[in-house]
């Protein structure tokens, strides 16, 4: 316990390049002695466990440390009781130091190196119990260097709630919170102590929901509207995409509701689209582009009698495996859990793909069924794959496109023009702030699954282009069902990308 909080306390002290090594040894020798301290808050927030916006007790814990260290407290910023501002000092620079508390749900453990249940609701598997404790001893260190130093300056500790898929610093953001910091200090407790920097995979999605009219479909289906009939003709449109665009943006799909019963026409129908790049925004403008541009795709929300908004992106497919994967050729005589169009990426590569579900891959994994899944982070680290699957291979499957943000175009017609240009802003926003709520969790199921002992690696471009290279021409048949559009569509797709300099792992606009 106190070897993990101090490589959380030294990684975020770096407060000033000019702090003398004299300082240094002076601030870890005074953390040092307070170290029995800082343990047991820890230990007692990792007793309390508390989930997000529910956190009463750690956040008041964590108050009443840094309040007895001469801190001003500011308690329920942003509406949210849970959360707080801790402040020591005036002027700038203003240093903020992030902590976080929250638990998970479904995570009870006792503190013990084996899983052990505590019978609680939730446990802190992500180590926020270091993380909030450390980051308070790393603003009081830093507060007490301040005021031995008589510099000026302010150090702000930041409580922060909900991270855990709440997205609690949203909402600290976006009331003004950090609009006078300078800058903002973040650590994660882990097995080792590093520094790093990197941009997450840019991603969104949506689902669409189609609503129709019930009937007995053998004893009066002409009264029949099948819900699901509209699934399908969206997904006809779109279907095969994921398949066509390079490896750097991919389209995904799935019908998370067909109807009940096949005797039964639908009155609902649900279908659940992703896409994917490295930058989020590439993705977004894309398609948005795309649809306000081409009449082909235009036509597709026009015909629904809808104003296409903007677009949204998601998580990444990759491929969790109990065995090593180095290159197309590993895959060959395996077998995949890869349910419907992404069973497509298995295609001529020798894999056999296996039908399932999320929900599956755990015990089909395990009993043999399947020996891997390809599927995305937020997806594994809830339903625990990476257990079973404890290899990542990182190849880049794309994002996951569903579809975008719409309005119903009488009602947007009806709007002065000022309002509809309003609106097409919001849902661009919306696109932008969504993905950056996706990219969140994604990260997070990553660092939560490597911490439980996920083994990832980067698979080789030129093994990546490989695997393109070993499919079929997956676009033939959605080009061939869709004639003339289809080709327009994907042509001006691929032509996107070169503009902004991005190359493919295979050109399907080239193979028209």
């Amino acid at each position: 316990m106190r070897k993990s909080i101090l490589f959380g306390i030294v990684g975020i002290l770096c407060l000033h390049t000019a702090i003398s090594q004299k300082n240094r040894e002076s601030v870890v020798k005074s953390l040092n002695s307070k170290s029995k301290k800082y343990g047991e808050i820890a230990q007692e927030i990792w007793q309390l466990a508390e989930m997000g916006y529910l956190e009463h007790k750690s956040s008041g814990l964590l108050q009443e440390t840094l309040q007895d260290e001469g801190f001003a407290i500011t308690k329920g910023v942003a509406g949210i009781p849970t959360a707080f501002i801790a402040e020591y000092g005036s002027g700038y620079p203003v240093i903020a130091i992030l902590g976080e508390y929250d638990a998970l749900p479904g995570l009870s453990q006792q503190a013990v190196p084996e899983k052990k249940s505590a019978n609680a609701a939730a446990g802190h598997a992500c180590g926020h119990h270091l993380f909030g404790t450390a980051s308070a001893a790393a603003a009081i260190e830093a507060k007490n260097w301040l005021k031995k130093s008589k510099k000026q300056g302010t150090v702000r500790f930041y409580g922060c709630p909900a991270e855990e898929g709440g997205s609690g610093k949203v909402y600290m953001v976006r009331e003004g919170l950090f609009n006078d910091v300078d800058v903002a200090l973040h650590w994660h407790p882990g097995s080792q102590n590093a520094a790093s920097a990197g941009a997450a995979l840019a991603n969104k999605s949506a689902k669409f929901r189609f609503y129709g009219t019930a009937a007995h479909a053998a004893g009066a289906p002409e009264r029949g509207r099948s819900a699901l009939d509209g699934v399908e003709a969206m997904n006809i449109m779109v279907n095969m995409m994921r398949e066509h665009i390079p490896q750097e943006a991919r389209i995904h799909y799935v019908i998370t509701d067909g109807g009940k019963a096949p005797n039964v026409v639908p009155n609902f129908a649900e279908v659940y689209y992703y896409a994917r790049h490295n930058s989020r925004d590439v993705v977004i403008d894309i398609f948005d582009n795309l649809t306000d541009n081409l009449p082909e795709l235009r036509a597709g929300w026009t015909d629904q009698n809808m104003v296409h908004l903007s677009s949204l992106v998601t998580d990444n497919y990759d491929v969790y495996s109990n065995f090593e994967i180095n290159s197309v050729e590993d895959i060959a005589n395996r077998r995949l859990n890869a349910p419907g169009t992404s069973a497509n990426w298995l295609k001529d590569t020798g894999c056999t793909p296996v039908n399932g579900a999320l929900t599956t891959y755990y015990t089909d994994i395990q009993t043999g069924v399947s020996e891997g899944a390809l599927s995305f982070a937020s997806g594994i680290q809830p339903t625990r794959v990476y257990e079973v699957a404890p290899r990542l291979t990182r190849v880049g499957f794309g994002s996951m496109y569903f579809g975008g943000i719409a309005v119903n175009k009488q009602f947007f017609d009806s709007m002065p023009a000022a309002v509809q240009t309003a609106l097409r802003e919001a849902g661009r926003i919306t696109s932008r702030s969504h993905g950056d709520y996706v990219t969140e969790r994604s990260t997070n199921a990553m660092k939560e699954m490597v911490a439980a002992g996920l083994q990832v690696t980067e698979m080789a471009q030129s093994e990546r282009e490989k695997w393109a290279a070993t499919l079929p021409n997956v676009a033939k048949p959605w080009l061939d069902a869709n004639g003339p559009a289809a080709a327009t569509v994907l042509k001006a797709y691929f032509d996107a990308l070169k503009e902004r300099e991005i190359t493919p792992a295979r050109d399907w606009a080239a193979e028209i």
